[in-house]
């Protein structure tokens, strides 16, 4: 289980969101623009459609390891980061080349199927550099946080584009940032139009979950959210906070966190004990574990504290499923939404 969370914790060392510039090639215009704000291109929306309708313009985009040229219009994309995955599936592009693709299924699980011609690449904290260059990429996506040591590698197998989602900057609104890398993303491979069309229905989405909650007298009821693991036969688990894009989601549908705490969590979350959870007794939990894992039903069954909780002795702990990816894209923060008030209001 651990590793799947290692990633995670080297974030710390991330800073800086991407700053985006984009320069035409051949005399043409040039355009600047960064993760908060992309500048729409002419000539890119028939990308990515497998035809040989190509643009010419060239963008060079800073980030925390360098700077990026991209020519055209990528068509075999090489994503070492699921949430970017993600992105793109959302998108209607089919990267050729995934990291740790099982995984993805388990744990996030968003259009899963779109990835049946996808080679896997490796892990995300160690991918495999010769199956990468095999499938001879025009871009690679990824975090700064897991290929500063390899960055120059896979650079020299394709323009590297580097998302840095836990800077400083950042981890200030971790939802905001997602947003800003998924309209980046929609730039780069010309489906501006699409990402907004997502977006829309992100929302509207969000203002039904609204609506449901409030019909059902939950507006406004405060809850905690959690991610758990064993942990050397111990529960491990983590506690969201109000700047994490998975605590974002519950505000936008009406929902208050519980859980704070007294200093920016770069990730959006605390480490916790069951002893933490004392503190929000009060709130509804819901919580992300895999069903073979599920260490509420199991390490804490017996646990004094964890069978004091009023949250549950009154049955308000809810289970959102495993594959509910609390680091998403705009697809996941869709079926977290309709998870959480599908629970609440059974």
């Amino acid at each position: 289980m651990l590793r799947y969370f290692a990633g995670k914790n080297v974030m710390l060392m991330v800073m800086l969101s991407v700053m985006l510039g984009l320069t035409a090639c051949g005399g043409n215009t040039a355009n600047t623009a960064n993760t908060s704000g992309t500048t729409n291109e002419s000539n890119a929306g028939n990308a990515n459609t497998g035809n040989a309708q190509v643009s010419e313009e060239v963008k060079r985009i800073k980030h925390p390891l360098g700077t990026t040229e991209i020519k055209g219009i990528p068509q075999r994309i090489v994503v070492l980061e699921w949430s970017y995955v993600e992105d793109l599936l959302a998108l209607g592009v089919k990267p050729v080349g995934v990291a740790d693709i099982e995984n993805y299924k388990v744990w996030v699980n968003v259009k899963s199927g779109e990835l049946a011609e996808a080679t896997d690449v490796g892990t995300r904290q160690e991918p495999n550099l010769e199956t990468i260059m095999s499938l001879k990429p025009d871009l690679i996506i990824t975090d700064d946080f897991r290929v500063a040591q390899s960055y120059d590698k896979l650079s020299e197998i394709a323009p590297t584009l580097v998302f840095a989602p836990y800077s400083e900057e950042a981890a200030k609104d971790q939802y905001a940032d997602m947003e800003n890398a998924f309209r980046t993303l929609a730039d780069i491979v010309g489906k501006t139009a699409e990402a907004e069309q997502v977006l829309d229905d992100v929302q509207k989405t969000y203002d039904e979950a609204k609506t449901k909650l409030e019909a059902a007298g939950k507006a406004g009821q405060e809850i905690v959210l959690s991610q758990a693991w064993s942990n050397q036969n111990a529960a491990a688990m983590r506690l969201f906070t109000d700047n994490s894009y998975a605590v974002k989601i519950m505000e936008k549908i009406g929902l208050k966190n519980g859980w704070k705490s007294d200093k920016l969590e770069s990730y959006g979350f605390s480490d916790a004990t069951v002893e933490s959870l004392t503190k929000v007794k009060q709130a509804n939990f819901l919580y992300v574990v895999q069903d073979d894992d599920n260490v509420f039903e199991t390490k804490l069954k017996d646990n004094a504290v964890w069978k004091g909780l009023d949250f549950v002795k009154e049955n308000r702990a809810y289970a959102l499923g495993g594959d509910t990816w609390l680091f998403g894209g705009p697809l996941t923060a869709q079926l977290l939404a309709e998870r959480a008030v599908n629970l609440l209001t059974k």
